[in-house]
């Protein structure tokens, strides 16, 4: 079985099909915000109730493209970064290759895309003169893991590791950028390892930085 690529046999909103999000005004003025997957004009809405926003990263899935076209687009150009998998690129931008779709879907609105490749990593791509000089992409591999358990949440723990250590940063250039994408690599590592969040419950600072380190070794990152 392909644990790379998932396969949605149906969506059921559930909870979510009438949900309105009010964001506490004690959140309102945070610094960095990642819309998760969830409908287009939800996300919109979540957006628009931030004043003091500094990044914004996002989500999506097939659901919401096939579903949403139109939405979505119209969300993506309050997103600063989107973080999205290989298929959902090429779904989006209606392309098969994926650095001509990147390009496009860049041009819908977000400064830098992040396209992740499951047990092959991420891929970063950027605008023209988004967080520095020139256009070219990053690849960072993926920690080989012998054992996967359970994928679910992967990705999102790959943002979390990206977005937070996004948010321990004063300046937000390529550099930083690129070095988040290992610590969203190494979340994603340790979220696979077990069932649900079993994993992340139980995990330390300490081992967060030693497998960072691994990484490093990998790739020889400065």
């Amino acid at each position: 079985e392909n644990l790379n690529e998932a396969k949605t046999d149906f969506t059921e909103l559930n909870v979510f099909e009438h949900f309105q999000p009010k964001i506490p005004r004690a959140y309102q003025d945070s610094s960095f915000l990642f819309l998760a997957n969830i409908h287009p004009s939800l996300q919109k809405s979540v957006r628009l109730q931030m004043d003091g926003v500094r990044l914004t990263g996002g989500d999506t899935m097939n659901y919401w493209i096939n579903h949403t076209p139109q939405e979505l687009v119209d969300t993506l150009q309050m997103v600063d970064i989107l973080l999205i998998n290989d298929t959902e690129t090429k779904m989006l931008a209606n392309d098969g290759s994926l650095p001509r779709a990147a390009r496009k879907v860049l041009a819908f609105g977000p400064q830098a895309l992040v396209v992740k490749h499951g047990e092959y990593g991420a891929t970063i791509f950027f605008r023209e003169s988004a967080f520095g000089i020139g256009a070219h992409p990053f690849r960072a591999p993926a920690l080989p893991i012998e054992e996967v358990k359970d994928p679910t949440g992967a990705g999102d723990s790959f943002a979390g590791g990206f977005m937070g250590y996004l948010a321990s940063q004063e300046e937000l250039n390529r550099e930083v950028l690129k070095r988040a994408l290992f610590y969203g690599g190494v979340m994603g590592s340790f979220a696979v390892e077990c069932f649900g969040t079993e994993r992340l419950e139980s995990l330390s600072r300490k081992e967060i930085d030693a497998r960072f380190q691994v990484f490093r070794e990998l790739t020889h990152l400065e």
